[in-house]
């Protein structure tokens, strides 16, 4: 089946508006805070930074700071991760380390001590990291997206990064217990009163990964301004326009590309949380972990077939930590694990003529630009205005150990 497989590139078209100047963008809109009147000569100010693989996020934070710095302030970073990090103060320090943050030159604070900053009308206690807590100012830094388990007017962005990431472990554990959908808000709204949160910096991506629309907004307004910009980040988000699949085969996982390692809203949230098979793509399989989850495979469980070298990549304490946090049981279940990617391949399209197969290859969920689509697929191209087809087909390729080669498109059509 392997060798009989051929898959052709296909690009799709998607959004590719992008802030020419992140630095910049960032300066401006903290300039027209104004930063001055809200930080003062010697504040000592906390910039919460989460685990997420964000393509300027060193550039935006290194702005945040240059900013505070240009006014006085003495800066510091704070994780700002939930129980991501292995839930570890040094684990979650690692991960901005790994994003380039240690080059920023100011200190980066990481515990999993909390304090509780408040309560809620029904009675939830919010809690918050010790050093977020006693700054004398809190700006957070987020990108904006869909969440991968919920609807609401706030889902992955500002509110969740002032509930769950500055909560740390036991703050998160609270927050999901008491019905994340609803309560995420509830805490972020005794963060913003209780405590003296600047700013929040929004990132909205592009459809290829790229900063597409950064806002600074004022703490107050963060409520009122978040939703608008969810919505954006929605009207941009690339998809694969091909349903049903009979194999969806997914090079990369991990924390730095969903909280659920793959992002449901591609996938189908139904993985996540039962409901109609929408997209019904009847197998996915998964061939390796990406480093920066620093072996956290919370989400694993969505996948139906993965090669025995991404479960050796499995830090398996820190998934559970993450998903128990989470509520998300089943993204810790084991999926089938199969010797290597070929053996997976072939389990997936078993049964299944090469030239019937439904077969789509992405790198990750958030890289979609590009698809590889089996010669069934690519009948269909023709209907989709905003595919093209930018290679000839090729076969799939194998390392000597079996590892699946990701392809390259070598030759583009004329």
């Amino acid at each position: 089946m392997n060798a009989d497989l051929m898959l052709t590139p296909v690009r799709q078209r998607v959004s590719t508006e992008e802030v020419a100047d992140v630095a910049g963008a960032v300066r401006a809109g903290m300039a027209a805070l104004p930063l001055a009147e809200r930080v003062k000569p010697g504040m000592r100010v906390c910039v919460a930074v989460g685990s997420r693989g964000i393509s300027c996020y060193t550039a935006v934070v290194g702005a945040v700071v240059d900013s505070l710095r240009a006014a006085g302030a003495q800066p510091f970073l704070v994780p700002a991760m939930g129980s991501h990090g292995a839930a570890t103060a040094e684990g979650q320090r690692e991960v901005l380390l790994g994003y380039g943050m240690g080059e920023l030159g100011v200190p980066i604070l990481s515990s999993l001590e909390t304090v509780q900053i408040g309560t809620t009308p029904d009675g939830m206690p919010v809690h918050w990291d010790k050093f977020a807590a006693e700054a004398d100012g809190v700006i957070v830094v987020n990108r904006i997206k869909a969440h991968t388990a919920f609807r609401a007017p706030w889902e992955s962005g500002l509110f969740k990064i002032m509930a769950i990431g500055l909560g740390k472990p036991l703050g998160a554990d609270v927050v999901h217990a008491h019905g994340v959908g609803t309560a995420m808000a509830k805490a972020a709204r005794i963060a913003i009163a209780n405590r003296p949160v600047i700013a929040g910096v929004a990132i909205v991506d592009n459809g290829q990964h790229q900063p597409a629309r950064i806002a600074v907004i004022p703490g107050e307004r963060i409520e009122s301004d978040e939703p608008p910009l969810l919505e954006l980040a929605k009207e941009l988000q690339p998809n694969i326009p091909f349903d049903p699949l009979d194999l969806l085969l997914v090079q990369e996982m991990g924390k730095d590309i969903s909280g659920t390692g793959m992002d449901t809203n591609v996938i189908g949230m139904w993985r996540r949380n039962a409901g109609p098979r929408q997209p019904d793509y009847r197998c996915i399989a998964v061939l390796e972990l990406t480093p920066d989850s620093h072996g956290n495979a919370a989400g694993i469980g969505m996948a139906d077939l993965v090669p025995r070298r991404l479960v050796e990549q499995v830090d398996w304490a820190a998934t559970y930590t993450n998903c128990l946090t989470a509520r998300n049981f089943a993204g810790a279940r084991q999926p089938i694990t199969l010797p290597n990617d070929r053996a997976v391949i072939a389990a997936g399209l078993a049964g299944i003529e090469p030239s019937a197969a439904r077969v789509v290859l992405i790198k990750n969920t958030l890289e979609l630009a590009t698809l590889w689509l089996s010669s069934a697929l690519v009948d269909e191209v023709a209907k989709h205005p905003a595919l093209e087809v930018v290679g000839p087909a090729q076969p799939l390729d194998f390392d000597a150990a079996d590892r699946m080669v990701y392809p390259v498109a070598h030759a583009v059509l004329g």
